[in-house]
Formats: C-alpha cells, sequence, structure tokens
C-alpha cells in the first residue's frame, strides 16, 4: 500500500511562516511529480506549486515569490515552505503524486489526507 501523509499545518498570524512535508509511504520505486494543492470550502481545489522528477518547478501567480516547494527523492518527501503568510492563505492543503511506481504496481494521481493551515490576520 502507497501512502502520503502530510504534516505541519497550523496556525499562523499574518505575516508567518509555516512549512509543510509530504511523506511517501510503501515500497516505491519512482515518483514522478509532486504537487501541493489547496481547497477552501465552496471553492473548487487549486494548485498551489508542482516540482516534477527533473527538479523543475511552477507555482500559482498569488504564492510566487513567497511559497518555495522541494523535494527529497531519496526520503521521497515534498516540502513546501510558505512565507509571508496572508488571510486568504488560509485552507486545506493537499499532497499529491503522480507516476508512483511501487512493489505493489503503479499509482496515478495519488493524494494525502491534508492539512488545514490557517493565517489569522
Amino acid at each position: 500500500q502507497v501512502q502520503l501523509v502530510e504534516s505541519g499545518g497550523g496556525l499562523v498570524q499574518a505575516g508567518g511562516s509555516l512549512s509543510l512535508s509530504c511523506a511517501a509511504s510503501g515500497r516505491i520505486y519512482t515518483i514522478g511529480t509532486m504537487g501541493w494543492y489547496r481547497q477552501v470550502p465552496g471553492k473548487q481545489r487549486e494548485l498551489v506549486a508542482h516540482i516534477f522528477s527533473d527538479g523543475n518547478t511552477d507555482y500559482a501567480d498569488s504564492v510566487k515569490g513567497r511559497f518555495a516547494i522541494s523535494r527529497d527523492n531519496a526520503k521521497k518527501t515534498a516540502y513546501l515552505q510558505m512565507n509571508s503568510l496572508r488571510p486568504e492563505d488560509t485552507a486545506v492543503y493537499y499532497c499529491n503524486a503522480d507516476r508512483v511506481t511501487s512493489q505493489y504496481g503503479p499509482y496515478y494521481d495519488l493524494w494525502g489526507q491534508g492539512t488545514q493551515v490557517t493565517v489569522s490576520s
């Protein structure tokens, strides 16, 4: 069984920082693209940032210059460093992994359970 487990959410004041982690567990061989998405009640889930297997990244315009995505392939973990947080960043943040190869077979579009990030004004 392959799973993604997020950690690091919480409550922070506007202007503060938080760091999220997403660890993939199970007998995994490779992971393709990893990404962070976020969702607020009543709205669609939106992309925050992607990091591709070659290390290239892309970001939503709303977080460019404030958030940084990274990954450690050896640890099968992705990270999201969030700086200069704003109240509008409040959401449940979800980790996503695409094209995961494992002992159990391939996984596509794998999601974590989500972690709450709340930014107070």
